[in-house]
């Protein structure tokens, strides 16, 4: 009965008359304007901001490497929270959100049909984990049993709910580790979250750059979560589910929140910027993965369920915020049920600097982290581990022309890993776990026509174990042709040019050997895709 009348109670203070945002309300609910691409490093700036249709160039063989396509693709995603708080004594403060994993990819199908055609049964090809904190202390035991469910979106979606940090642990920081395996007990492989920092209640305090790694900073990652009269159980997450935003008791989205500039730009068209985000500011969530978003709206600090109009601190690690739309000054992102409404707050008629607020207006803001492992075994299925797992974090290009070598700078790098560019093999050496050294392809590998690619080149680079398991990278490397001036008309005075004649063919020769010439010259710019 006490919940009948709560539920009724909020349906009186929520607005009957505001829609729900949906893909059907435009107004509500528009894919947000995704953040360009990072310009890759070159001359000629603009003229490579738009990309390049690979298409339209017949003599380079795509992006894939050959026998090894994307259809074949593995990917593991790793979610979790930046920060931790420790429990105390017998008190077991589960991590919240709950780190939770997902495995796409068709590759897994793949590899689940070579199984079969090896006339294993089906409970061999089962994915099954454990998770659990990355201490030499913890067993099997200790570690959380991911069960595994299929979305509808062919991936397959685990959760550990019961993980925590006791005051035993006297860590100011740990990863999460996760061990996937096979049900026939082959160890697919180990995967190791972000950095997490242990904290023991959130801070009230007034953030300064020396705690900069406890604010909430623009076009990062963020989870917002709300609990109904702080009960555990009442734990709902703000999350998108086919193009909606919903309330999910079990799923939670990461978000990607940024700060608008222009508070007063139509529809679409405001401006984002860097920076800490403070309360009093107008930002804008949207959904890393899908792209749909919210309209922009103002970030309130919550204290004693009031949000307070005239504080414009930093916004901290799991603080109580709310959310206040722009356009209506009166209305606030809350939950009713499993559905996300506009609750129409009434200011304070003693203080017009605070605003009362209902339980399901009052969210927790916390930073979050998204790893992904992808790698791709081919037509084979390895038997050994995928990881320890390769990862490039910089490049360096040194020297140029037929001579120009790349450093690659990252962790777990062995001497069993090749670079490859595009479908090319790189000549490549091993210097030590975090570098590697290759000499850069010409361009001439990629097309047996050069003088048709007039334009820049862009191929992908990946690392190959010498057992055929690729490692898919965001890095990729671009050559860039510097055009000069074509050299002085050698034909009659005035520069004309004679119909039929073959001094435009040989002038059109020039150009192109210099065209080539500049290509094989030091002129290698990196950049690495979004």
């Amino acid at each position: 009965m006490e919940d009948l009348d709560v539920e009724e109670e909020e349906r009186k203070d929520s607005s009957p008359v505001q829609p729900r945002f949906s893909q059907a309300d435009p107004a509500l609910l528009y894919p947000a304007p995704l953040s360009p691409a990072p310009d890759p490093l070159s001359h000629l700036g603009s003229l490579l901001a738009g990309g390049w249709d690979r298409s339209a160039e017949l003599g380079f063989q795509s992006c894939q490497l050959q026998g090894r396509e994307a259809h074949a693709d593995q990917s593991v995603t790793i979610l979790h929270a930046k920060v931790a708080q420790k429990s105390y004594g017998n008190e077991k403060r589960f991590f919240c959100p709950p780190p939770c994993v997902y495995i796409s990819g068709p590759g897994w199908r793949v590899m689940q049909n070579h199984l079969k055609a090896a006339g294993y049964g089906d409970a061999v090809y089962r994915v099954c984990g454990y998770m659990c904190l990355d201490t030499t202390s913890q067993s099997q035991a200790d570690a959380y049993k991911l069960v595994f469910n299929e979305q509808p979106n062919s991936r397959m979606f685990a959760s550990a709910k019961s993980l925590f940090i006791s005051d035993q642990d006297k860590r100011k920081h740990f990863c999460l580790l996760l061990r996937l395996f096979l049900g026939n007990r082959l160890e697919v492989g180990s995967f190791q979250s972000r950095m997490i920092k242990v904290i023991s209640k959130p801070s009230q305090k007034r953030q300064s750059m020396k705690n900069a790694d406890l604010c909430i900073s623009s076009c990062s990652r963020v989870a917002l979560f709300n609990r109904l009269r702080s009960q555990t159980v009442s734990t709902r997450y703000l999350s998108v589910d086919r193009g909606a935003f919903i309330a999910s008791p079990r799923q939670w989205t990461a978000f990607t929140i940024t700060l608008v500039e222009d508070q007063h730009a139509d529809h679409g068209d405001f401006v984002l910027s860097d920076g800490f985000i403070c309360y009093g500011c107008v930002v804008q969530l949207v959904c890393s993965e899908s792209g749909v978003a919210l309209p922009p709206m103002v970030i309130r600090k919550v204290n004693k369920q009031h949000a307070i109009l005239d504080v414009d601190e930093p916004v901290s690690q799991l603080h109580k915020c709310a959310f206040q739309f722009r356009d209506d000054p009166n209305a606030y992102l809350c939950l009713s049920n499993d559905a996300i409404i506009q609750h129409q707050a009434s200011p304070s008629l003693t203080d017009p600097l605070r605003v009362g607020l209902n339980d399901g207006s009052c969210w927790t803001i916390i930073g979050v982290e998204v790893v992904e492992f992808t790698f791709n075994q081919g037509s084979s299925c390895i038997q050994t581990p995928v990881t320890p797992f390769p990862v490039i974090c910089g490049l360096e290009v040194n020297g140029g022309g037929h001579v120009a070598m790349l450093e690659v700078y990252g962790e777990n790098f062995s001497p069993h890993l090749k670079v490859w560019f595009g479908n090319s093999e790189a000549e490549t050496m091993f210097k030590s776990p975090k570098s590697l050294l290759c000499v850069v392809p010409d361009i001439s590998v990629f097309s047996d026509g050069w003088r048709c690619l007039r334009r820049v080149l862009t191929v992908p680079l990946a690392l190959i174990r010498s057992d055929g398991l690729i490692y898919r990278t965001s890095f990729s490397f671009t050559y860039t042709p510097e055009l000069q001036p074509s050299p002085p008309s050698r034909g009659a005075p005035g520069g004309g040019k004679r119909e039929g004649g073959t001094e435009g063919g040989q002038q059109e020769d020039v150009l192109l050997e210099t065209i080539h010439q500049e290509f094989t010259r030091a002129n290698f710019h990196l950049f690495m895709q979004s």
